[in-house]
């Protein structure tokens, strides 16, 4: 048995469930345009686990584009809520880790972003606070 702490999450429906270790690697605000037209708002908000922790209830549905970057990026939602619950990018893909959206998770009081990723296509009125780590791209 893990002595790994987890946390827990799901769509907006209940359809799907999943599990993630309590703690993330990284959570990140991207503002890329794709990342504002799937949310319809200024930003994702994603924290990164390692994919081989992640355990996953329900059916999800997906969507494969290419990013700004180049590379490819699947996001995977809900098939019922379409509730956007997962991004996996290429560079995500080679370390191991699936990137969830933050929102999605039922606990999220002590999550805060440590990075800010995309920003050269950020909304002007967004602020990156003092000593978060910030990147034009990914």
């Amino acid at each position: 048995m893990s002595d790994i702490k987890m946390r827990g999450g799901g769509c907006l429906c209940g359809a799907v469930r999943y599990s993630v270790p309590s703690q993330p690697i990284v959570v990140a605000v991207c503002h890329c345009r794709d990342c504002q037209k799937q949310t319809g708002s200024a930003f994702s908000l994603v924290a990164a686990f390692p994919r081989s922790v992640v355990s996953i209830e329900g059916d999800c549905a997906s969507l494969e584009t290419t990013a700004a970057s180049g590379s490819p990026v699947t996001r995977s939602f809900c098939c019922k809520c379409g509730s956007p619950l997962f991004s996996e990018t290429k560079s995500g893909n080679e370390a191991g880790l699936v990137f969830v959206k933050a929102g999605t998770l039922d606990e999220t009081l002590d999550l805060a972003p440590t990075a800010h990723v995309w920003t050269a296509s950020k909304q002007a009125w967004v602020q990156i606070p003092d000593g978060i780590y910030s990147a034009d791209r990914e």
